[in-house]
């Protein structure tokens, strides 16, 4: 582990750098503590959950392919104790390795070879992420026997706790907030994820489709697809 940039309350945050090629970890740390991030690195899957534990990363840069433990299982076990944003790389760019990153937890991807600076505005793209708005003693927001708590920052279906990810509940906040708005994908990633996050908007579908699952939606019954326009939230 290497700490590429002091700690300090000036910081723009901390970043984990999880990548076996220390050479491009290196690269990639050197650019985000010019940036103003407090950057600790890990090389294999096993090093990025014990940094992970200590470091307490506010963004991790993980890699797919690790020694050790894979980036997918990484993520999956980082997101048992860290609701950290978790933006994960790829060597190629098969649509399996973008859903089966993203199905374990992380928020964004980026597919290798990539340009350092475009990471680096990832990065600040996801520290930039605005969070839902509440107001003082806000109700909980009930659609059924789903129950929407943002004070707490937590949901339950039927009266049983629901785990989600901090994308996962922030698009249920966003939709929840103007029942009956249908929502385009771009109008989502500029409320979740960023106006100047740039990608394939299609990954506000796999968020959303893990999203029902986890609340147990068979068929749909809280998210509404408008077909041609993108999403809505259904009756209170």
């Amino acid at each position: 582990m290497v700490i590429s940039a002091d700690r300090d309350a000036s910081s723009a945050g901390r970043v984990l750098v999880v990548d076996d090629e220390k050479p491009l970890a290196q690269m990639v740390a050197t650019y985000l503590a010019r940036a103003g991030y407090a950057v600790a690195q890990a090389h294999t899957g096993p090093a990025a959950l014990e940094t992970a534990r200590t470091e307490h990363p506010d963004v991790v840069v993980l890699d797919l392919g690790l020694p050790g433990l894979d980036g997918v299982e990484v993520c999956r076990r980082l997101r048992a104790f860290s609701e950290c944003y978790v933006l994960m790389l790829t060597a190629r760019g098969d649509e399996e390795d973008k859903l089966a990153g993203l199905a374990a937890g992380a928020d964004d991807y980026i597919t290798k070879p990539f340009s350092v600076r475009e990471l680096v505005a990832r990065v600040a793209a996801v520290r930039r992420r605005p969070r839902p708005t509440v107001a003082p003693a806000e109700p909980a927001r009930v659609f059924g026997d789903l129950v929407i708590d943002l004070t707490a920052h937590e949901v339950r279906v039927g009266g049983d706790p629901v785990a989600l990810t901090r994308t996962e509940f922030d698009l249920l906040a966003a939709l929840s907030a103007r029942p009956h708005q249908a929502f385009s994908r771009r109008q989502l990633i500029d409320i979740v994820w960023d106006p100047a996050w740039v990608g394939d908007e299609r990954i506000v579908d796999v968020h959303i489709g893990h999203l029902r699952r986890k609340l147990g939606e068979e068929p749909t019954v809280h998210i509404d697809t408008v077909r041609g326009v993108g999403y809505r939230m259904g009756a209170r």
